[in-house]
């Protein structure tokens, strides 16, 4: 008997045993690597992951080495960031509950804390220039039918928010032909907190209060799902209710109060030996204390892009954990660019555990890899030029995209485009070897306003020329496909030779019969329309409402003034309408390249959540007055949430600026040249366009009307002033011009050149000192060495090739620079 009961004894410990340690080993590594990425590789791909195919043998993923066994260690010992390795971790204890018995993220112990936090860096004052476009004054006509626009855009708005309210208040999504409520973000309201920004745009001041009360009933220590994305998580809800917080003048304090409660939660996710954070997160094992550490395989996007809301949780609550929690994530990203496969750029599948982000082979900016990116001259400005580590980041990063990523498709159209694809090497294949894969995918379509907001941010004028041709080549989608909606993902036919590039047709139906070996089919579809000439296969047919393409519109036309574009958005905005309007809401459509056979739109039942935060936003915002949510104020996330900048805030087109004398005096004589005057025009319109020479092309010496210009951009009147002043004269005097220089009466230009009627060059530096505030004579500098220009000289507009760029950025790799 005795014998029996130590056997039962002995049973029941070692069946104890067995299962703590499967629990320990499933709470760390996950069964099936592919489980965590299958939804996000589908859409990309295009197809699902054929059945039995391994995770490594896909090139999208990194490669998943064995983890190197891990001695132990029992001396408490800090690494060189403040994290406590050396001594063995303690079990923590699940979070602590406040006296009222409410859980609390905030109370959850970490395992590996950080002992040296790094504090948020200071911005550099006047370092990032001014970069949305000044815009003259509208007529009538014009503002009647922006208003007009503005107006569907807003209508459109409230018949999806009212169906989500209707049908399903306080879930995560409503689906817009069924009407159930759909929880895929974990159950807390992510159509309400998305929208918040939204609701205060458009002036839906009592939509707003609602919905700002019911954010109280969102519990952030009950989920709906199991596994919690927590780039997902950070940009909808902590980007929601930052912006939300932002826009409304900080007058709820809830929405920085719930903002902080989201960011004590994802700091958990942090917790790790590394403090690389898990981006596929079991949350609920976490607030029970259970060990965790970050993912060999993980998805670059999800890794990278948290620093834009985590950086803004820092600024408004003066806590630096946040910060301190991406810093350590990019400073790797930054040890790692030059040493992958493809340097410059990061593959889309990446080893957090063990801090490769090296083996992948991969590289896209599209879906997966997109945000990270556009994260970098963001974060860039959101830090107000304080740290220069973003700009090298995307420096980088662009060279390689130049060079391998952008192409430029054969279509029949002879306007130059661009779109972005993507590249699988293994780092043997030579650079100048390299065949980027012409796949040109919707997600793509936010490179056009990434590197259009680096041009401007950077001062480049082939970089903005870059980013319009990006723009032109999702629109040129738009308008080719036949519902008048781009799919997510389609191939084309790249061009042999960027610079020239006539449509060949037979070359062209090769290409179609390669992509779809069926002649029939390939000829059925040509004739029916659904393959626009110079596309080749569509791979993915759905369009689910997204943001991309209207995202750069907006972003280029208040970036450089193009007055085509809100005409050319309105027409997309009438086809999306069209086809996705249900009696709840709108719906994504299954395939946006043709009708059904009763004619019908064919209709997914799900709409997303970036449908009104970011798509109707941006069409909002395209037909809004420019001073709404100026690029020169706010920082969009990649769900197009607001985040103020705290280093300045612009004073608005319409507001007289002020300036200071603060020039030097110099004794130089000569008069300045056209381009002179060009450079001063260009530091106030940022438009990179010559354009006095433009509009004087062959003068030497602007005239009233030119200055005209000028002088209303600075003043924001748009009334001509010179004009109104010298109505007859060609050449402006000095008491015209003093107005110009500081809007006083002190005739400072007056007193500097009492007997002359043509200001000198050192007179036009205080002018030009006074705008960029350097105090450097920058006129007498520029020209110190030159007389009065030529014709010739004064006329030039520096016009680089438009696709000079692209072989400018494989040079740089060929030779060894990148």
């Amino acid at each position: 008997m005795a014998v029996i009961t130590l056997s039962k004894r002995k049973i029941t410990v070692l069946l104890a045993g067995l299962v703590l340690v499967t629990l320990f080993f499933t709470s760390q590594y996950p069964s099936d690597i592919y489980d965590r990425t299958q939804t996000h590789l589908r859409p990309y791909l295009g197809k699902p992951h054929p059945s039995g195919k391994s995770p490594q043998a896909d090139p999208f993923l990194a490669p998943n080495p064995p983890s190197p066994a891990v001695p132990h260690v029992d001396t408490d010992r800090l690494d060189s960031d403040g994290i406590n390795v050396g001594k063995t971790p303690q079990a923590a204890k699940p979070g602590q509950k406040t006296s009222n018995g409410k859980f609390q993220w905030a109370h959850v112990p970490q395992r590996y804390p950080v002992q040296n936090v790094k504090e948020l860096p200071s911005a550099v004052p006047d370092s990032i220039p001014r970069i949305q476009h000044v815009f003259g004054s509208e007529t009538t006509a014009m503002k009647n039918t922006r208003l007009e626009r503005l107006e569907a855009v807003k209508g459109n708005f409230t018949h999806a928010w009212n169906g989500y309210k209707k049908y399903a208040w306080l879930s995560d999504e409503v689906a817009p032909v069924s009407g159930t409520a759909n929880n895929p973000f974990g159950g807390w309201a992510a159509t309400l907190v998305d929208s918040l920004d939204t609701l205060w745009i458009m002036e839906l001041y009592d939509e707003f209060d609602e919905a700002v009360k019911a954010i109280d009933k969102i519990d952030f220590t009950n989920c709906a799902i199991d596994e919690l994305n927590v780039f997902e998580t950070t940009i909808r809800y902590l980007g929601g209710f930052l912006a939300a917080y932002d826009l409304s003048g900080e007058k709820y304090p809830q929405l920085l109060s719930k903002a902080q409660e989201m960011g004590e939660m994802l700091y958990v996710a942090f917790d790790t030996p590394n403090r690389m954070p898990i981006t596929r997160w079991n949350f609920k094992a976490a607030a029970d204390g259970v060990r965790q550490e970050a993912h060999e395989s993980m998805l670059v996007a999800e890794l990278g892009s948290l620093t834009l809301e985590f950086t803004r949780l820092s600024q408004l609550t003066k806590d630096s954990r946040y910060y301190d929690a991406i810093a350590r994530i990019m400073n790797l990203f930054e040890s790692q660019q030059m040493k992958t496969h493809l340097p410059g750029l990061f593959a889309v599948g990446v080893n957090a555990k063990d801090m490769n982000l090296m083996d992948g082979t991969g590289f896209t900016i599209g879906g997966m890899v997109d945000s990270l990116y556009e994260y970098l001259p963001k974060q860039h400005v959101l830090l107000g030029g304080g740290s220069q580590q973003y700009k090298t980041l995307y420096e980088r990063s662009l060279t390689a995209m130049k060079a391998h990523i952008f192409y430029r498709p054969m279509i029949p159209d002879p306007v130059p485009i661009l779109f972005a694809g993507q590249v699988h090497t293994s780092g043997s294949t030579p650079k100048n070897e390299l065949k980027t894969n012409p796949e040109a995918q919707h997600l793509g379509c936010f490179a056009a306003g990434m590197v259009g907001i680096g041009a401007k941010i950077f001062n480049s004028r082939e970089d903005l020329e870059i980013a319009k041709q990006l723009n032109e080549g999702c629109m040129w989608a738009y308008d080719n496909f036949p519902l008048g909606v781009m799919p997510e993902i389609i191939h084309t036919v790249p061009c042999d030779d960027s610079q020239r590039c006539p449509f060949d047709e037979e070359k062209w139906m090769d290409a179609v019969l390669a992509k779809q070996p069926n002649p029939n089919t390939a000829e059925a579809r040509i004739k029916a329309g659904i393959l626009p000439k110079g596309v080749t296969k569509v791979d993915d047919t759905r369009y689910i409402l997204r943001p991309e393409a209207i995202e750069s519109v907006w972003i280029l036309y208040r970036l450089t003034g193009d007055s085509s574009l809100p005409d050319r958005a309105w027409k997309m905005f009438n086809s999306i309408i069209e086809h996705t309007t249900t009696h709840i809401a709108h719906a994504g459509l299954t395939d946006c390249t043709q009708l059904s056979a009763s004619g019908k739109p064919q209709l997914q039942d799900r709409m997303e959540s970036f449908w009104t935060a970011e798509t109707l936003k941006y069409f909002y915002l395209l037909f809004s007055d420019p001073d709404l949510i100026s690029l020169d104020e706010y920082v969009l996330n990649t769900e197009a949430h607001p985040l103020r900048r705290p280093d300045r805030v612009y004073k608005t087109q319409t507001q007289i600026s002020s300036t200071k004398d603060v020039g030097t005096k110099d004794d130089g004589d000569d008069v300045p040249t056209k381009e002179d005057l060009d450079k001063l025009y260009k530091s106030q319109d940022e438009s990179l366009e010559n354009s006095f020479a433009q509009d004087t092309p062959t003068k030497d010496t602007p005239s009233s009307s030119d200055l005209d210009k000028l002088y209303d951009a600075k003043d924001g009147s748009f009334d001509n002033t010179f004009a109104k002043d010298a109505p007859n004269k060609d050449i402006p005097t000095e008491s015209e011009l003093d107005k110009l220089y500081d809007g006083s009466t002190e005739n400072s230009f007056a007193k500097d050149a009492l007997d002359k009627e043509s200001p000198t060059k050192s007179e036009l530096d205080k002018l030009y000192d006074s705008k960029d505030g350097s105090n450097d004579n920058s006129f007498a500098e520029d020209t110190l060495k030159k007389g009065p220009s030529t014709k010739n000289t004064a006329n030039k507009i520096d016009k680089e090739i438009d696709t000079a760029p692209l072989m400018n950025g494989m040079k740089d790799l060929d030779e060894g620079r990148l």
